[in-house]
This record gives structure tokens, C-alpha cells and sequence, in this order.
């Protein structure tokens, strides 16, 4: 007598985290577009080829599939900056190619961006929202890293001596202002186009340079750490950055 054949459990772990996948990456992409509010469960169902009552079987409310969404998003951000601080290099080449990887991140990881901008208009407005939980999650421990690699930097005689505080507020700030400021650039430099991909390769390559010659004590050996990082760091292929909002900018032109 035959029996039916019934799924292995590993096959079927496998394709329920495949599924479970493929929701949370619908989800990323309709709540970076459309907010915690204005995402619609019907849109990821459909994006994600599942039936919606999938979801509720997986993550029980529309919250907490956004919750489970943005830790995904937070987790990769985390697990790459971690991995450009932990290489084995000196503390000023890890945190030029700190630079570089943050530059790229903002272009690569715009969903990543667009949910910590609603995060912190939440803040703002004293709504109860995930920004507390991931900082400390992902930010307070990625700060306490990199505290701890300007210090050894200060103390080894290769970074200038300033408060460490200074230097991610100049090395990641000056590239969170260049991309939130973008339309003031194009209004003010006209005919200036600050998402052309040849513009973004520019700025990029600017930003390595200044680092070599702002945070080192010897800028002879930060220009030499400068070009190497930019020559074994190439930018993102245009192909991984030229959607949504970046799209949207470069069509403007």
C-alpha cells in the first residue's frame, strides 16, 4: 500500500523561510514607499505571489511585519558596517573605507533610508515608533565601535588628535548632507545634476580624498590610503542605485 509523499521537514523549513523571505522584501519595499499608514497588506500580498492570509499566519498584524521589515533592513546595515570595521587594517583605512561603504549604502539601500526618515518624523511628532529599539539594536552598538577605532587611531599616532565625535560627524554627515540637500545643489549650480551617476563618482572620490587629508597627522600616508581604498572600492554599478528616488532625480535632468 502506498503512502502519500509528504514534503521533508527540511525542504519544508526551507521553502517557509523562502516564503517568509519574500514577504519581508515586499513589505521593505511598499513601506519605504507608502509609510506604515499608507502600506496596504493587499500590495505586499500580491508583490510577495502569496495569499494575504499568509502574512497574519507569519507576522499576526500589519505592525509587526513593519517591525520585523525594518529590523531585517537595520540587521544588514549593521552586519556591513560591522564588517568594514572589524578588517584587518589600521584604524584610519578602516574608517576611510567607513566613508565609502556609508556613501554607497545611501545609494544602494534607499528603502534602508526612507524608513529612518519616517522613523524620526514619527519621533519628531512624539509618536511611539521602532527608532528607540534600533538604536539599540544597530546604532548604539556601531557607535561604540567606532568610538572605539578613533581612539586607537588618536592613540597610535595615525589620527589627529580631536574629539573622536568630530570625526564621524565630518566623515558620514558631510555625505547625509550632500543627499538630503540635492535639490538645493541643482537649484543653486545649474545646470549641476547631483545624482548623474558620473556627478555621484565625483563627489565619491572627493570624499575619500578630503578624509586622507583631514583626519590624518601624516596626509602624505592618508592620500596613499585614500587611493588605494578608492582603487580597490569601486562605486555600486549604476544598475543598483538608479531606482526610486535616485530614478526619479536623474529622469529630471
Amino acid at each position: 500500500m502506498s503512502h502519500p509523499a509528504h514534503p521533508a521537514p527540511d525542504a519544508a523549513a526551507e521553502r517557509s523561510a523562502e516564503t517568509r523571505g519574500r514577504i519581508l522584501d515586499a513589505a521593505l519595499r511598499e513601506f519605504s514607499a507608502h509609510g506604515l499608514a499608507g502600506a496596504r497588506t493587499e500590495q505586499i500580498a500580491v508583490a510577495a505571489g502569496v495569499n494575504k492570509a499568509l502574512i497574519y499566519y507569519y507576522f499576526d498584524s500589519k505592525e509587526k511585519l513593519y517591525l520585523a521589515a525594518l529590523e531585517m533592513v537595520a540587521g544588514r546595515v549593521r552586519d556591513r558596517s560591522m564588517a568594514v570595521f572589524l578588517r584587518d587594517a589600521s584604524a584610519g583605512e578602516r574608517i576611510l573605507r567607513t566613508a565609502l561603504d556609508h556613501f554607497d549604502r545611501i545609494l544602494t539601500q534607499q528603502e534602508f533610508q526612507s524608513l529612518m526618515q519616517q522613523e524620526m518624523m514619527r519621533l519628531h511628532k512624539g509618536e511611539e515608533g521602532a527608532l528607540p529599539l534600533l538604536v539599540k539594536r544597530v546604532f548604539s552598538p556601531l557607535q561604540a565601535v567606532f568610538q572605539s577605532l578613533v581612539r586607537e587611531g588618536i592613540a597610535s599616532g595615525e589620527l589627529i588628535e580631536v574629539d573622536w565625535l568630530q570625526i564621524p560627524l565630518a566623515v558620514l554627515g558631510a555625505n547625509v548632507f550632500y543627499f538630503l540637500s540635492a535639490p538645493v545643489w541643482r537649484l543653486a549650480m545649474a545646470p549641476f545634476e547631483p545624482f548623474d551617476p558620473e556627478v555621484l563618482r565625483a563627489r565619491r572620490t572627493a570624499l575619500a580624498e578630503f578624509v586622507g587629508q583631514a583626519i590624518f597627522v601624516d596626509r602624505k600616508h592618508g592620500a596613499e590610503l585614500a587611493a588605494r581604498v578608492l582603487a580597490d572600492t569601486p562605486m555600486p554599478p549604476a544598475s543598483e542605485f538608479q531606482t526610486g528616488q535616485f530614478a526619479c532625480e536623474v529622469k529630471k535632468k
